[in-house]
């Protein structure tokens, strides 16, 4: 059960604006329709101070581990929101690929659109009707059967990496929906946002802030070449 102290113990960087935490898999930001668990239930424990808790600057999925940025009040998620808006907030993931990309690097330029159903909703490649997406790619290490990729999302549409990837015909590892291994557990999604680089305040360098991979994919990362102290 995931409790206060354990929000407090994944903080990696505050200031008076803005704090990051590093957001473990299989968890939801927020509560759903049916409630259950989910981080934002514990942000009162990050008020260090301040009247009222941090609230979400943007989102990761339930199964996504890693830097999730909250804004400490009302002026500063605006600042923030501005900043996602404007596209000057960088973002780095790392996932480990079933299969892999022939070349090193490259660009994925595909177009997403929400799918809704009666059974759910998922994201789809539609070059008719979806949103631009646009995610960079290069090649960290290789494994037989697999790919550590890092990935740098240009745009922040809703499942992006995960259904860029498998429409190239590398899915994510572990991914239930967009078909990653059929045998894998739904929390194991090997997807990890591994970095942020938020120009918060004028005049001053950005803030860069790391989260270290989450330890149901160091065995993967490992394979590929992953060295724990040396990878950064």
């Amino acid at each position: 059960m995931f409790s206060d102290e354990a929000m407090v113990a994944r903080l990696l960087y505050r200031d008076g604006l803005m704090l990051i935490i590093d957001k473990p898999a299989g968890i939801p930001v927020h509560a759903g329709p049916k409630g259950g668990p989910n981080l934002e239930a514990h942000f009162d424990a990050l008020r260090f101070g301040l009247p009222e808790p941090p609230a979400l600057a943007h989102r990761l999925d339930r199964d996504t581990s890693g830097c999730l940025i909250l804004g400490r009040h009302r002026k500063a998620l605006r600042r923030l929101g501005k900043l996602f808006m404007a596209g000057q907030i960088a973002k780095t993931y790392w996932a480990v690929v079933v299969g892999g990309p022939d070349a090193e690097e490259g660009v994925i330029d595909l177009p997403l659109r929400k799918l809704n159903r009666v059974t759910g909703w998922r994201v789809i490649v539609d070059h008719a009707q979806g949103q631009n997406a646009v995610t960079d790619w290069r090649v960290r290490g290789r494994a037989d059967g697999m790919t550590w990729l890092e990935l740098s999302p240009r745009t922040g549409r809703t499942h992006q990496i995960r259904v860029h990837c498998a429409a190239l015909g590398w899915p994510i590892l572990g991914d239930p929906i967009y078909g990653g291994d059929p045998a894998a557990k739904p929390d194991t999604l090997h997807l990890h946002a591994r970095g942020v680089s938020v120009p918060l305040y004028p005049n001053k360098p950005p803030i860069a802030v790391t989260a270290p991979p989450p330890a149901h994919m160091l065995e993967a990362l490992r394979a590929c070449g992953f060295k724990d102290a040396a990878a950064a």
